[in-house]
C-alpha cells in the first residue's frame, strides 16, 4: 500500500477548480480576488491549481464577489479535514487505529512528543511557506494526535528511540526535553536514546515507524524530505521490523534514556 506522494488531496484540487470557474464565469479577474482576499495573485492561482488549499477566507470573499450563493463557501467544511500534509493522510488514518506503535527518529522530536512551541518552529519554517491559517490548524492537529498516548483505552502501547542529534538540535530546548521525560511516565511509552557512541548503519538510513493494528496487520512507514511511503507489503514490513530491532538493542534502556535527557534538562539550566 503507498500513497501517491504529489498529488495534493482531492477536496483541495475540487474546491481550487471550482473557485476558478465560479470567477471566471462572474468576470472576476485574479488580482481583483487576491486584493479582496489580501493575498497575492500568485496564491490565489496556486489555489485555482490545486497546489495550495483555499483557505476559508478566499471561499467566502470569493462566494461573495461571484455571487455563488454559498456553493463556494460550502467547501469549507470539507478542506478542514485535510489538517496534514498529502503524504501523511495516509499515515494519520493508521495511527488513529493502531494498538502499537513503534518509532524511530533521526533528526526531529517525534510529532506524538513535541511541544507545541517545538511544533510551531518546524511548521512555520516548512519551505515552501505556510500560510497563517494551514500553519495553526496543522499545530492545532499535531497537538491532537498526542491524545493516544493516555486516552486510547485500552492503551496503545508506544515505543520511541531518538537519536542523540534529535535531541541536539537546537531547537530543543529544556521545556522539549522535560516534555519527554513527562511523556515516558506511563506504563504504556517507552522513551529510548541512541547516542552517538552507539549508533550503527542502520541507524543512519532514516526515520521510520511500525503500526500493528487489533487486527494484527502491521504497516511500516518511511519518510525521506521529498517521499514517503506507507507500506503493508510482508517484506517491506519484515526490513522496518529488523532495523528497528536492531536499533532498539543499541539504544540506552529506558532507566538509563532518561538519566540522559535529565543531564541534558542540567546542562541547558
Amino acid at each position: 500500500m503507498t500513497g501517491d506522494n504529489n498529488q495534493p488531496p482531492a477536496a483541495w484540487r475540487y474546491s481550487g477548480d471550482q473557485l476558478k470557474r465560479w470567477r471566471t464565469k462572474a468576470d472576476v479577474t485574479r488580482e481583483k480576488l487576491a486584493s479582496a482576499a489580501n493575498y497575492s495573485p500568485e496564491t490565489i492561482a496556486s489555489m485555482e491549481r490545486g497546489v495550495r488549499r483555499p483557505t476559508p477566507r478566499v471561499l467566502d470573499i470569493a462566494d461573495a464577489l461571484c455571487d455563488a450563493d454559498g456553493m463556494l463557501s460550502a467547501a469549507k467544511k470539507f478542506l478542514d479535514r485535510e489538517r496534514f500534509p498529502a503524504r501523511a493522510q495516509d499515515f494519520m488514518e493508521r495511527e488513529r487505529e493502531a494498538t502499537c506503535i513503534w518509532s524511530y527518529e533521526v533528526t526531529y522530536i517525534p510529532g506524538l512528543l513535541q511541544t507545541r512551541e517545538y511544533a510551531r518552529a518546524l511548521i512555520d519554517n516548512h519551505v515552501p511557506l505556510l500560510d497563517e491559517e494551514t500553519v495553526e490548524e496543522r499545530i492545532a492537529a499535531r497537538m491532537e494526535r498526542q491524545a493516544v498516548l493516555a486516552e486510547r483505552k485500552p492503551p496503545v502501547g508506544l515505543s520511541f528511540v531518538l537519536y542523540e542529534a534529535a535531541l541536539r538540535c537546537p531547537l530543543v530546548d529544556g521545556e522539549q526535553l522535560r516534555r519527554l521525560l513527562e511523556a515516558a511516565r506511563p506504563r504504556n511509552v517507552v522513551v529510548q536514546v541512541l547516542p552517538f557512541d552507539r549508533v550503527v548503519p542502520a541507524a543512519l538510513l532514516g526515520p521510520m515507524v511500525l503500526l500493528e493494528t487489533r487486527d494484527y496487520d502491521r504497516f511500516a512507514f518511511t519518510e525521506g524530505s521529498f517521499a514517503s511511503e506507507l507500506s503493508s507489503d510482508p517484506g517491506v514490513v519484515s526490513r522496518v521490523t529488523e532495523r528497528l530491532s536492531m536499533i532498539r538493542t543499541q539504544a540506552l534502556d529506558p532507566d538509563e534514556s532518561a538519566r540522559f535527557i535529565e543531564r541534558m534538562v542540567d546542562q541547558r539550566e
